[in-house]
């Protein structure tokens, strides 16, 4: 793996020096790409464009970034970031690389989770509109579109990490691969209508069996916070060492979103009715309250209280997007029309 590894920091070290006037673009892809973006972007705007994209968007948004966080844990990967000074190869020569505000991530690395996801719910999403375009126009060129847009941006998304420091190529081809079989294969089977006990149970079991995975790891001797320590190690700069990037967080936002999912679907079966103007709206307004519910700060000591509230805001952003919002924008539209 050391030929792999330092032939993906050369290529970091290439694609820095052509491309670092590009630096906040490349930011921005990586922060489209970043598995929270499923949830609190893609999900709403797939929900009011067909309610089955949606709830497919925040299912498949949720299994395969938790699938992502075991894989991680059972292959180890190195990051760019790290290896470099713990490989000790550079001496006669250092890379010429930098780090960024969204480098120092502290789970391992492969597969790469942002292309992993993105592959899987970008998939939800080309499909779905390619199909759309299809039945309106019955062009093939033009329903193929979303497909080539599909493989520019998983090029951009890998792009971006390599980019970064975040991954090597070959982590970012891996979750590539593997994103796009869980989509295909994950979007077939959309837990609409599901009763609430099936997705309190699913969320749960997740929740335990991971930890008891973890727990199971450890008493084996498997040390899982090596990445922790290897990423404080290394990040140029301590303040960019989050704790929303570390595995727990993915655990418990996966977990969160299922059981919110089956919360919402529970309040409101089959969601709420509307037009495309009144969906617009919603999608609008829906944004807005994501936006202010992902930048509710969060006390990070003691770490069980933040992994819990957590849990709680992203329990609470299928309410939002299904129950919430459109109910309020039917309410005040429906007494308009009446009026």
């Amino acid at each position: 793996m050391e030929d792999i590894h330092t032939q993906g920091i050369w290529m970091a070290e290439s694609l820095q020096k052509r491309t670092m006037s590009q630096e906040k673009i490349w930011l921005v892809i990586t922060h489209i790409g970043d598995p929270k973006a499923a949830f609190l972007l893609v999900f709403p705007f797939a929900y009011f464009f067909s309610k089955r994209a949606g709830v497919a968007v925040l299912w498949v948004a949720a299994i395969s970034e938790w699938l992502n966080l075991v894989l991680k844990w059972m292959l180890f990967g190195e990051r760019p970031f790290w290896w470099i000074g713990e490989s000790r190869l550079f001496v006669n020569r250092e890379p010429n690389v930098l780090q960024f505000s969204s480098t120092c991530e502290t789970g391992p690395g492969s597969p790469s989770g942002h292309a992993m996801v993105t592959a899987a719910v970008w998939w939800v999403v080309v499909s779905t509109l390619g199909s759309f375009l299809y039945s309106r126009t019955h062009s093939v060129v033009l329903s193929a579109a979303p497909y080539l847009l599909y493989v520019v941006m998983l090029v951009a998304v890998g792009m971006s990490r390599i980019f970064i420091l975040a991954h090597f190529p070959h982590q970012v081809i891996a979750g590539s691969i593997t994103g796009f079989i869980l989509g295909v294969v994950l979007s077939r089977r959309v837990p609409e209508g599901r009763p609430l006990l099936f997705f309190f149970s699913f969320s749960m079991g997740l929740l335990l069996g991971t930890l008891l995975l973890h727990a199971g790891l450890q008493q084996l001797g498997v040390d899982l916070s090596w990445s922790i320590t290897l990423a404080k190690k290394w990040c140029s700069h301590a303040e960019w060492i989050r704790l929303d990037t570390a595995p727990f967080s993915s655990l418990t936002r996966d977990c969160g979103a299922l059981l919110g999912l089956g919360l919402a679907q529970y309040w409101k079966p089959g969601g709420w009715s509307l037009p495309w103007a009144p969906r617009a709206l919603s999608l609008a307004i829906s944004s807005m309250g994501l936006y202010h519910v992902n930048r509710l700060p969060l006390p990070v000591q003691p770490q069980g209280l933040f992994y819990s509230l957590f849990f709680i805001k992203f329990v609470i952003v299928p309410q939002v997007v299904i129950v919430l919002v459109p109910g309020l924008v039917y309410l005040f539209t429906h007494k308009k029309k009446k009026d």
